[in-house]
């Protein structure tokens, strides 16, 4: 462990991660658990016709949702913690500025893409869920160097909106689609995504971006040719899922079956997978 622990902070220069690696190993271990055996435990005995019954990729698409919906249920409160109770001096160095606290919450984080990407490659599907997963870790674990943390616990609350996608897409396979549970959701899945994703998070992407430009001179330029990029274009597809769900919504209440916003045609690939957002890449979900 002494040598993995220099490895990390000397080597790769993560000089905050090894008092959180215990965490870091606890969270991955946690959301393992949950996608191999708590949801396919509870999910075959509370929901025998909409899991059960399904095929082994269904299955594993399923508990996939459910462990997205348990890492959002403790990441978005803990991130919230984490900001209104920070140091107001961390606020004075956006670009490496560190608190404590948010070395847990990162790290649970990290955990969770651990695990994303290590499913992503085992059951492969689509390069991008594998490329997004090594991203995100990377990102995250780049935190600990540390670099841009501030931003990343703050972009973690745009995640509050993967919470009522997850319930949608759960609304759609257990047979509710159309419902009144489901119109109730998908107005509240609007206002969270339109709230915390265009109007907090374009704040928030304007701030980072400021950030950047300050701190070009101290960092390769790579890094903020990639991230600066990023931001933008991923800020641009939240409008375009936003004006997506928005029209997916509409069509599904006024009667066309076919269309289908948290599963299927409507949302791109990228935002069906439950996936927690950085400066970098934005939360995404499988279909």
């Amino acid at each position: 462990m002494a040598f993995l622990e220099k490895f990390i902070s000397e080597t790769l220069g993560l000089t905050k991660f090894p008092p959180y690696l215990s965490t870091f190993y606890w969270a991955f271990l946690g959301f393992l658990l949950v996608h191999q055996v708590i949801a396919p435990v509870f999910s075959a005995r509370w929901f025998p016709t909409a899991y059960a019954g399904k095929s082994k990729a269904a299955k594993n698409n399923w508990s996939i949702h459910v462990v997205s919906q348990v890492h959002v249920l403790i990441i978005v409160p803990y991130a919230l913690y984490c900001i209104l109770n920070e140091d107001a001096e961390r606020g004075l160095d956006k670009a490496f500025g560190w608190d404590t606290r948010v070395g847990y919450v990162h790290a649970i984080a990290s955990g969770y893409f651990l695990w994303d990407s290590l499913d992503a490659i085992f059951n492969f599907i689509d390069p991008g869920f594998v490329a997004h997963g090594v991203a995100c870790l990377a990102i995250y674990t780049m935190s600990y160097k540390p670099f841009v943390a501030y931003y990343g616990t703050r972009c973690l609350l745009w995640e509050t909106s993967t919470f009522f996608l997850n319930n949608h897409w759960f609304l759609d396979k257990t047979g509710r689609t159309g419902t009144r549970a489901q119109l109730i959701n998908g107005f509240f899945l609007l206002a969270s995504f339109f709230l915390v994703r265009i109007v907090y998070g374009g704040y928030i992407s304007v701030q980072f971006l400021i950030t950047l430009m300050e701190v070009r001179h101290d960092v390769p330029i790579a890094y903020t040719v990639v991230y600066g990029l990023g931001n933008v274009v991923l800020q641009t597809l939240n409008w375009f899922w936003f004006y997506k769900m928005i029209a997916a919504l509409r069509k599904r209440f006024d009667g066309n079956d076919q269309v289908k916003l948290a599963g299927d045609d409507v949302i791109p690939t990228h935002i069906n997978n439950g996936r927690p957002p950085t400066p970098l890449a934005v939360g995404e979900e499988h279909s």
